[in-house]
């Protein structure tokens, strides 16, 4: 029986859900012969559960997609429509018993979690429970998924979120689009060059950390759920700091350079490396040196990290306020 159709959930995608719970992560091959459809068909619901928030992409050259934890995933769904759809959360019950478990034990000031699935949820419920705002380091490597489809939901009911991002976050296939994307919808995003941690905080009551960033064995994963503490009023200091020295990824509306110009500086001041800067516009290594060498003259800057310093100074590739 179709449960999340009341959500806006075809029939056919919620199978394709089901199917991927069973294996946690699936290419669209793989769900094609569970359903015996095409594998056009499966790539299809898969794109449309992830615009849902019910799956995310993976990172990597191959296309694959991972389960988000279902209490979270189908609760956002269902409070991003409206209170006619309250059938839904049945859907939600029998979907995920597990998700009750990460509401235990939170009297401490720090709760030691493990496993990449229960990172994943956390930083679901972190987002969800946010009512102000979600402040974040981001960083590779990714638990999961690269993508995060719940915020697009909190920011479309007000929470207002400010990332800082690693230059190596940007190299990682799709998650510069990622960012562009939620760029559109309210994010404010920054780089920064060194950061070593990965964060999240709401409301400056509670963040989530990783402990380590060896990924490698999911279920060795240990992260931080910090409460109200000395230890979360220090990461916030940390996070101001690190906010203050980023630069900037959006840009002004009256900007004089255009679109790609403007991208080139930004990954430029970001430190990212030649090719890895081509890769990103889709240009030959010389293409974009050729550009960077034009920049620097009209701006008058003796190398080109200075062209990029002299931009983003002026506010040509962002609001440095």
């Amino acid at each position: 029986m179709s449960q999340l159709t009341a959500a806006g959930i075809d029939p056919f995608d919620e199978t394709a859900y089901r199917a991927i719970l069973v294996r946690h992560t699936a290419a669209p091959a793989e769900i094609a012969d569970d359903l015996g459809c095409s594998v056009e068909r499966a790539a299809r619901a898969l794109d449309r559960l992830r615009e849902n928030g019910l799956v995310g992409r993976l990172s990597g050259s191959r296309r694959r997609y991972a389960a988000i934890e279902p209490g979270a995933a189908v609760d956002a769904l269902v409070r991003s429509r409206t209170a006619e759809l309250d059938s839904v959360r049945s859907a939600a019950d029998d979907l995920s018993r597990l998700f009750t478990a990460a509401h235990t034990g939170g009297s401490e000031q720090i709760e030691v979690v493990h496993g990449s699935e229960a990172l994943g949820r956390w930083f679901v419920t972190l987002q969800q429970e946010a009512r102000e705002e979600v402040i974040t380091l981001d960083r590779p490597p990714y638990a999961l998924t690269t993508s995060n489809p719940v915020e697009a939901t909190a920011l479309s009911r007000g929470v207002r979120y400010r990332a800082v991002y690693a230059p190596e976050a940007l190299e990682w296939p799709g998650v510069l689009g990622d960012i562009k994307e939620l760029v559109a919808h309210g994010e404010v995003a920054r780089v920064l060059p060194g950061l070593r941690i990965k964060l999240a905080i709401a409301d400056r009551r509670l963040a989530l950390m990783p402990l380590s960033l060896d990924f490698g064995a999911t279920d060795e994963v240990r992260a931080a759920v910090i409460r109200p503490s000395a230890l979360l009023d220090g990461l916030i200091d940390y996070w101001e700091m690190c906010w203050r020295e980023a630069t900037p990824l959006d840009a002004p509306a009256d900007d004089p350079l255009d679109a790609e110009d403007r991208q080139m500086l930004t990954l430029l001041v970001s430190g990212l490396k030649d090719e890895a800067i081509a890769r990103q516009l889709g240009w030959s290594v010389r293409t974009m040196r050729r550009r960077i060498s034009r920049l620097t003259g009209e701006l008058g800057a003796a190398n080109r990290f200075q062209a990029g310093v002299i931009a983003a100074r002026r506010g040509w590739i962002g609001d440095a306020s």
